[in-house]
């Protein structure tokens, strides 16, 4: 067991460096072309800090983990919400645009719920699963997002920020070796998490949910609070709001096509936190100092999600 969490935590490092890099690849080719700094939250910020959920879904969804799938999928977005735009809030009181409060967590509401009637098949009579169909229904409704982000971009202001502008090659090759340390470090993760799961009888969906989710949440949680001392709250909000949208449409359509996958109705406790906790903060939006996410909200955050993993934790042992 001890050669299996030295391998997580090897795994882990891969998945993290190579977020990072790929970000810093990303991003320098989009600075280039002067894409604002709330689209690149939601977009290739998202979507490099994604990565790792990318990688350890596919990974998982090619060996028919479904319950890895979900529970980092659910898990992530949960840690996303209330541990890393709790934190990112205790750090600064984070200030929300207009466009975020009234459409992208509401966006980020509506496509939980969606997925939450695809999964437990409202619609159809047939056992719970996420099946190829409701992939290419959550693929086509990402696109539709990405079409209404570049849509946006014509009409945000755009800041343009001095930056060190890099060459193609290194921003090419910061790109492919993030993405080398990506795939390395999600096979590690996988691999030992489920080893450590057998040999301890702690069931994978407890693994999913708390030790995969935080670990490839880490690139979200370093990204929001570096973006939060940097009082940066559109990379912070928009880093987290979009990163959820990317797990749910991107990445479980992904998992989804490669394989089906059987959803446990028992991850419906889980569904119902992470509806309950984007509730919340579209009600923390307009109460308060409106359009800000304030220290005490934030703390409300941090607080219920450490609360509910000793729960879940505790009814395994």
């Amino acid at each position: 067991m001890v050669v299996s969490l030295l391998l997580i935590v090897v795994g882990f490092l891969g998945l993290i460096f190579g977020a990072n890099w790929l970000v810093d690849g990303a991003s320098g080719l989009a600075k280039k072309y002067n894409i604002p700094d709330l689209v690149i939250g939601l977009t290739i910020v998202a979507f490099g800090t994604s990565a790792p959920e990318l990688v350890v879904n596919s990974v998982a969804s090619i060996d028919g983990l479904s319950d890895i799938v979900l529970a980092n999928i659910i898990g992530s977005n949960n840690f996303n919400l209330f541990i890393i735009l709790g934190i990112a809030g205790l750090v600064y009181p984070i200030t929300v645009q207009s466009s975020t409060a009234w459409r992208e967590i509401p966006i980020s509401l509506i496509i939980t719920i969606v997925l939450f009637a695809l999964a437990n098949d409202f619609f159809i009579n047939q056992n719970s699963v996420i099946s190829r169909l409701d992939g290419i229904i959550l693929l086509i409704s990402f696109i539709c997002f990405l079409y209404y982000i570049f849509k946006q971009m014509k009409t945000e202001k755009i800041e343009i920020v001095p930056y060190i502008q890099k060459s193609n090659i290194k921003i090419w090759t910061l790109i492919l070796i993030g993405f080398s340390g990506l795939i390395i470090g999600g096979k590690l993760v996988v691999d030992n998490s489920i080893d450590i799961a057998t040999d301890s009888g702690i069931s994978q969906k407890i693994i999913g949910l708390t030790i995969i989710a935080a670990g490839t949440s880490l690139p979200e949680l370093i990204t929001s609070i570096v973006a939060a001392l940097k009082k940066n709250s559109d990379i912070a909000i928009g880093n987290v709001i979009g990163s959820n949208i990317f797990n749910i449409l991107l990445i479980l359509s992904i998992s989804a096509l490669i394989n089906p996958i059987e959803y446990n109705q028992f991850f419906n406790q889980d569904f119902a936190i992470l509806i309950g906790g984007t509730v919340f903060l579209i009600i923390a939006m307009f109460t308060g100092k409106r359009k800000k996410l304030d220290r005490w909200e934030a703390l409300v955050l941090v607080s219920f999600y450490l609360m509910y993993t000793t729960y879940l934790v505790s009814k395994e042992l």
